[in-house]
């Protein structure tokens, strides 16, 4: 029967083959082979017998009274099979470093107020437990990290309802739930309150917002509240946020996530909750695809840094 070959004309070769002939190689018998592998001799001679017949017919041993000796046909194989042999070996070795997350990568991104604690107490714990992970991470908006998880750039990407993201198109494992507090300065007349207020209490004030449309972000929540705040400055990164803020130029909604870095001449006054949590923390993968082993390792941790932090801000 003719051997099977590729779409060049390439005989296909059998890693048993080339296993049963490095190890006869090695012997310099079918017998010692035999034993070292744990076959039958005859079955040593079968697999070298098909080897030789898919390389053309050219014998790759000369059979001896005693023993067999390579032939020129099979010096010339030997390199090449025990590079299979290697390559074979290091994709076993690679494959079991990623099922004990002892090896392998792990690409993820997270919005911004994430990385003010969440991220950073997950990370800190992957590392400890799997420090040979390459670990590479992004910051973005969720819509953007939700496109770059969509086009295989990233494995996992840690997100919030806020955006108005189309998350129903994602694996949503949930984190936490934010609550929203406005950010005022010392001198507000509010600063002082103890107690959560309806976000109503705010409908004059002037707010500092980073865009100047407050749909998709966190002033989403004064739209359902039934009023359209008016947005005064448009200021993109939380710590230029607050210098506004406690200059008395506005005020600005804050996440629970980000309420433990606020600087002293900064008040927080917790928003009412009304009609539920403001807005949902998630790790999204993407629907349908295996999850590696370092991503549900990285699901793990974040879940355990959720539920330390979701205590801390109850």
């Amino acid at each position: 029967m003719a051997a099977m070959t590729d779409q060049h004309g390439i005989p296909e070769v059998s890693t048993v083959w080339l296993r049963a002939f490095l190890e006869v190689a090695r012997q310099g018998s079918f017998t010692g082979a035999a034993r070292t592998l744990g076959w039958t001799q005859s079955a040593v001679s079968r697999q070298i017998s098909t080897l030789e017949g898919a390389l053309g017919g050219a014998p790759l041993f000369d059979r001896l009274p005693r023993g067999v000796r390579l032939t020129e046909a099979g010096r010339v194989l030997v390199p090449y099979a025990e590079t299979v042999g290697e390559s074979l070996h290091g994709a076993v070795r690679e494959l079991a470093a990623l099922r004990e997350v002892a090896g392998g990568r792990l690409r993820f991104g997270a919005f911004a107020t994430a990385d003010a604690g969440l991220v950073p107490r997950a990370l800190a714990g992957f590392r400890a437990r799997h420090p040979r992970v390459h670990v590479t991470r992004e910051e973005g908006f969720t819509p953007v990290l939700l496109d770059r998880l969509s086009a295989g750039h990233l494995d996992l990407a840690v997100v919030s309802t806020t955006g108005r993201a189309p998350l129903e198109a994602y694996a949503l494992h949930h984190l936490l739930d934010e609550s929203l507090y406005v950010a005022v300065p010392a001198s507000h007349p509010l600063a002082g309150h103890e107690g959560p207020v309806r976000l109503g209490r705010f409908v004059d004030a002037d707010w500092i917002s980073g865009s100047s449309h407050p749909e998709g972000t966190l002033l989403d929540a004064a739209l359902r509240q039934g009023f359209r705040p008016r947005v005064a400055h448009v200021v993109g990164e939380w710590t230029a946020k607050q210098g506004y803020i406690a200059a008395g130029l506005g005020v600005a909604l804050v996440p629970a996530l980000a309420a433990a870095s606020v600087r002293p001449d900064v008040r927080l006054v917790p928003v009412l909750d009304e009609g539920g949590p403001a807005r949902a923390v998630y790790a999204a993968t993407s629907r349908g695809r295996s999850l590696p082993p370092a991503v549900r390792e990285f699901l793990k941790v974040l879940r355990e840094a959720a539920v330390k932090m979701s205590g801390a801000m109850a």
